[in-house]
This record gives C-alpha cells, sequence and structure tokens, in this order.
C-alpha cells in the first residue's frame, strides 16, 4: 500500500465540490451536465474538478455519443477502504484491552 499515493486520494477529495462529485458518482456513473446540474455548478469548475479527479486516477470516463461518462475507479477506494480499517482492528483492540482493564478494575475495587 503506497502511502503517499493514499496521502494525495485523501487530499485530492477533501475538497468539498470534489467528495460531492466522487459521491454522485458512487450512486452511478454521470455525464458531466448531469454533474453540473445536481451540484449547482457551472461547467468549466465541474470539468476542472473531473480532470483532477482522474489525474488522480479515482475515476474514468469513457465517451458516449458526444457525452462523457465519468464514474468512479474501484481500486484507489478499495486502498483507502484497506487502510481505514487498519484503524478500525487498532481501536477495537484498544476498546477490548479497556474493558478488560474495567472489568479487572471493578472485581479489584469490590468488597
Amino acid at each position: 500500500m503506497n502511502i503517499t499515493l493514499l496521502q494525495q486520494n485523501l487530499f485530492t477529495i477533501s475538497e468539498p465540490n470534489r467528495f460531492n462529485i466522487v459521491e454522485l458518482l458512487k450512486q452511478a456513473p454521470r455525464s458531466v451536465s448531469e454533474i453540473v446540474q445536481a451540484l449547482n455548478l457551472g461547467q468549466p469548475q465541474v470539468s476542472r474538478h473531473l480532470r483532477i479527479l482522474s489525474e488522480a486516477g479515482l475515476v474514468r470516463s469513457r465517451t458516449k455519443a458526444q457525452q462523457r461518462i465519468y464514474s468512479l475507479e474501484a481500486q484507489p477506494f478499495q486502498d483507502l477502504d484497506a487502510w481505514f480499517d487498519s484503524f478500525s482492528r487498532l481501536w477495537e483492540e484498544r476498546l477490548d484491552n479497556f474493558e478488560d482493564y474495567m472489568l479487572d478494575y471493578s472485581k479489584k475495587e469490590k468488597p
């Protein structure tokens, strides 16, 4: 897992409009005009954000007639999910240890 790439991807989607575009694309592939309408943004602004997301490898496009249809690229999000999952396992272990500690502590405190 490339930590630098994960950092770049997190930074890329941390911008609110790009985050909203990712959320839309999570539901279904969409054309630029659909994204423009859904987010009430200008077409140049949406195209710029899609270019940045494409360069980061987070979205891909295909041509359908005269439209470009954008969809999410699965692998970068799977990598992010695996990275976040590593933290959930860590916190589960810590909470389990804390629970054990509290049970031991409560047993010691009872007369």
